[in-house]
């Protein structure tokens, strides 16, 4: 029957795209350092713990957010940017007015987009210290997943395509439904477990470098620095200025 081949091809992309995700999540969590017994090689600054946190966008972020509070660049509720300052402090600083361009004015957007380029060299110092995770293996990681969503979906095409057939037979549908539920409940939980295991930790961060960041103190309000501290871990999410909040969340995309 026609089904039964449907059925088989359903099974096969079930179980080959959940045993690559599994075997990938393995790879994943196998520790080059132990967390509990990895030191930290020197006092992460602000926008390292922001990498590991939320990726190179919330380094972009924290830069954008600290130059407005120093009065170095203003950012607009309406998404834009506009230099005072032209001399960067830091490497990130200076590709933010880099990004903005000679006109000395720009859009939020492609301003983080280009700074998140930038982090490179930050990115490789943590990924050497055991810290971050290498792009390599994020990267694998989220196209396992992909793959898991995909037969997932591929699941569900082929048990309407085996339901619909014409000249199965009347009553046909219930039980080939439930054939078709098993790899389906499959994939589904296959996924569900990789969201538990990965939530709420960063996929930036490797375990010794989440295990840095579950150590930090809560930011308090009120100092800039403790602001600052909250955006490097939480994101823009944290600003309480409803006008600096509208115009980082302009077109952040991920950036929150």
């Amino acid at each position: 029957m026609l089904w039964v081949l449907l059925l088989l091809v359903a099974w096969s992309a079930a179980a080959v795209s959940c045993i690559r995700l599994c075997l990938v999540t393995a790879g994943a969590a196998q520790r080059p350092h132990d967390a509990s017994q990895t030191s930290v090689p020197h006092e992460l600054n602000l926008y390292e713990t922001a990498f590991l946190a939320g990726g190179p966008q919330r380094v972009a972020d924290l830069a954008l957010v600290s130059m407005h509070l120093r009065r170095r660049l203003l950012l607009a509720h309406t998404g834009w940017a506009t230099v005072v300052d032209p001399e960067g402090r830091d490497e990130v600083e200076r590709t933010v007015i880099r990004a903005i361009g000679p006109e000395g004015q720009s859009r939020i957007a492609p301003i983080r987009a280009t700074a998140a380029d930038a982090v490179r060299s930050l990115a490789d110092r943590l990924v050497a210290a055991g810290l971050a995770v290498p792009a390599g293996t994020r990267t694998g990681l989220e196209s396992a997943v992909r793959g898991v969503r995909a037969a997932a979906a591929l699941v569900v095409v082929l048990a309407a395509a085996a339901i619909l057939t014409p000249g199965q037979g009347t009553g046909h549908a219930g039980p080939v439904a439930a054939w078709f539920g098993l790899p389906l409940v499959l994939t589904l939980g296959c996924l569900a477990i990789a969201r538990v295991e990965n939530h709420p930790y960063s996929p930036w961060a490797s375990p010794s470098g989440q295990h840095w960041l579950d150590s930090l103190p809560a930011p308090e309000r009120g100092a800039d620095r403790d602001l600052l501290a909250a955006v490097a871990v939480r994101g823009v999410g944290a600003l309480e200025d409803p006008g600096l909040r509208a115009a980082m969340l302009s077109g952040a995309g991920t950036g929150v």
